[in-house]
């Protein structure tokens, strides 16, 4: 018979890192289902430069390659690299931004545990700011090619791509309501528009879903928190409800916020990084809601049409101070530091 006390045995970065993986399976899925498996070309790209990466680096510092490239931690950032980036990115895209996150924001800070910024997001920011272009060129739901056409254009580069790629609804969105000539709303702007489904981007939706079958499952295995998911998009769909109810023509609707772009993505997967995201419950809170306010305010005014990325970046410098102010109290202490 077991006696008290009882420890509860410590969950490894391997298992975390593995459950994460399978978790977004379902988007994964999703992507092949409507645009072709040329996803998991990037998938596979980004997940053996991550590796090798990785090795280089931790080779060059001295340290122990088998232990930490074991982690999964890097396949977790070149997977999340591979979902972000447009499905049939030219090879050296992916293989760019996957570099930059795991050798620049990742080992130069130390390694696992060590960096402030999510590497992920950073490779994104970078990327959309230095080829705008090339990060904007998302295929068309409808318009797949066989898997031989999107490797050759993979590995050859985007010279016939234009004629199968679109705007993403957010994008699509946020050009169409700055034309210049004649008065447009948000109804004249989605009207016949090829790019606009039910409530996100036409069959983008699937993919929205798979990564909420993923996210909960995260949460159900206890492997993530409800405090950044749910106050994330509770935030958004609030923000988004208000200026919906205030000026409908101008502004989309919450439901078109949580189902497009990365937010669902975001949710789940970014801001939950326990690396780079606050670590006490009040401050995760804190943190999530405050990505929530610069998503919504990106999106609708910035010049990029998503602000996922951007908001994680912009937030991940506050974490050291969000922590700090959001500590609980000392067991045996009150709020303001007295004993009890």
């Amino acid at each position: 018979m077991n006696n008290s006390p009882y420890f509860r045995k410590p969950t490894s970065i391997q298992v975390i890192m593995f459950k994460v993986l399978v978790a977004l399976l379902p988007a994964v899925a999703a992507y092949v289902w409507l645009l072709g498996a040329g996803i998991l070309v990037n998938v596979a790209l980004a997940s053996i430069t991550a590796l090798a990466g990785e090795a280089a680096m931790l080779k060059v510092r001295g340290r122990p390659i088998t232990p930490f490239l074991s982690d999964g931690s890097a396949l977790v950032t070149a997977w999340l690299i591979a979902l972000t980036f447009p499905p049939l990115s030219p090879w050296w895209l992916t293989v760019a931004g996957t570099l930059f996150a795991v050798v620049v924001v990742k080992q130069l800070y130390g390694g696992l545990g060590q960096n402030p910024f999510n590497p992920a997001m950073a490779a994104f920011a970078v990327m959309i700011v230095a080829f705008p272009a090339l990060m904007s060129q998302w295929p068309s739901v409808g318009h797949p090619l066989d898997f031989s056409a999107q490797l050759k254009l993979i590995l050859g580069g985007l010279r016939e791509l234009d004629a199968i790629t679109g705007a993403t609804p957010l994008d699509a969105l946020r050009t169409g309501l700055r034309e210049s000539g004649h008065p447009v709303t948000i109804t004249s702007v989605m009207n016949g528009n090829p790019a606009f489904g039910m409530a996100g981007g036409k069959g983008w939706e699937l993919i929205v879903l798979g990564y909420l079958l993923g996210g909960l499952w995260l949460w159900q295995q206890k492997v993530i928190t409800w405090h950044i998911p749910l106050a994330f998009l509770a935030v958004l769909g609030a923000i988004a409800g208000i200026f919906h109810l205030a000026s409908p023509e101008h502004f989309a609707s919450p439901l078109f916020h949580l189902a497009s772009g990365g937010a669902m993505l975001g949710a789940f997967f970014i801001l939950t990084d326990p690396i780079s995201s606050a670590t006490t419950p009040r401050g995760k809170l804190v943190f999530a809601a405050g990505a929530a306010l610069l998503t919504w305010i990106i999106r609708s005014f910035g010049a990029y049409p998503d602000g996922v990325a951007f908001s994680v970046l912009l937030m991940n410098i506050l974490v050291p101070l969000i922590d700090m102010y959001t500590q609980p109290p000392i067991f045996g202490h009150k709020e303001g530091g007295q004993k009890q």
